[in-house]
């Protein structure tokens, strides 16, 4: 990776949508070379993808954290496998102490979490959940 390469990601890091064409523009490359170089990137493994940031209307969304407790503790794939299977998991994080994971969930209703809630705890090897909701976001530096 090269300077033109870093400020490749800085402008897509700033704006994933930017054009081809003025992404080459502000890294004072062609079109063409800018493209083969993303798609070296993303090839070896520089970008691993592109993503949606949601606006504040999207925002409105209902967020629940839910602590999972396993029975096998931290041996078994099938939870972390079936928790992958849920679009909307957006985050599961393996934890130290008493609680085995951390499971961050986004949907449109709370119709909508306690239904994966459900799924959740249905799990084999799913021994034991403590489910909480977001009820305001004061600080988010995603």
């Amino acid at each position: 990776m090269d300077a033109i390469d870093h400020g490749i990601l800085a402008e897509l890091t700033a704006d994933a949508r930017v054009p081809l064409v003025t992404l080459a523009n502000r890294v004072h490359l062609s079109r063409n070379a800018v493209k083969q170089r993303l798609e070296r990137m993303e090839r070896d493994g520089v970008i691993a993808g592109y993503t949606v940031v949601r606006g504040a209307s999207a925002a409105r969304r209902v967020t629940a954290i839910v602590m999972v407790y396993r029975a096998d503790r931290m041996r078994g794939a099938h939870v972390l496998t079936v928790l992958e299977q849920i679009p909307e998991v957006v985050r599961c994080d393996i934890l130290s102490g008493e609680f085995d994971l951390l499971v961050t969930i986004q949907a449109d209703t709370m119709e909508r979490i306690g239904a994966i809630w459900e799924q959740v705890a249905a799990i084999p090897g799913v021994d034991n959940t403590v489910t909480s909701v977001s009820l305001a976001r004061v600080i988010d530096r995603a």
